[in-house]
């Protein structure tokens, strides 16, 4: 399952320390040039830089010549443009993105989107972590990572917790 990766799923992965469900749950992951260098770039030291530098499991790939980019370029950020550009180049099966405005794109130019709620969901569907509610907290303790409490409410619900 080929999947491309915008930056805030990898930093928040990282940041709790489970950066590695990526290459088990994907068999190729693919992140634009502008994710690598907002993540890993030199003299970043973002959770999971390390990580992303040394990863064999990464592909880096430049999107600056998608003719779709600058379009995206008016409303998102370069690491969300490059990927919504390349993931639609590349057919991938999904797009790892949380903000709700890149999602709403992604979604328009008929890609699945997945948040890192959903890459915590199916990896407890596949017997990789054993429960989503604690990894859920630490997102929004150590990461600061918003959830609504009816979305909170709703993916334990699917996580039968």
């Amino acid at each position: 399952m080929i999947v491309v990766s915008d930056t805030s799923p990898i930093i928040n992965l990282a940041t709790i320390g489970h950066l590695h469900l990526l290459p088990e749950l994907f068999t190729e992951i693919v992140i634009p040039t502008a994710v690598f260098n907002e993540v890993a770039g030199a003299g970043n030291h973002e959770p999971g830089a390390k990580e992303i530098r040394e990863a064999s499991w990464v592909k880096v790939h430049s999107a600056s010549n998608q003719p779709l980019l600058p379009q995206l370029l008016h409303d998102l950020d370069p690491g969300e443009a490059e990927a919504i550009a390349l993931a639609v180049n590349i057919k991938a099966e999904y797009i790892l993105i949380d903000e709700a405005l890149g999602r709403k794109i992604a979604v328009s130019y008929q890609l699945q989107p997945l948040g890192i709620l959903g890459i915590l969901l199916l990896a407890k569907q596949r017997g990789l972590i054993s429960s989503v509610t604690p990894l859920m907290d630490r997102l929004r303790l150590e990461a600061n990572f918003y959830v609504d409490a009816r979305l909170y409410q709703y993916i334990k619900k699917l996580a039968e917790e």
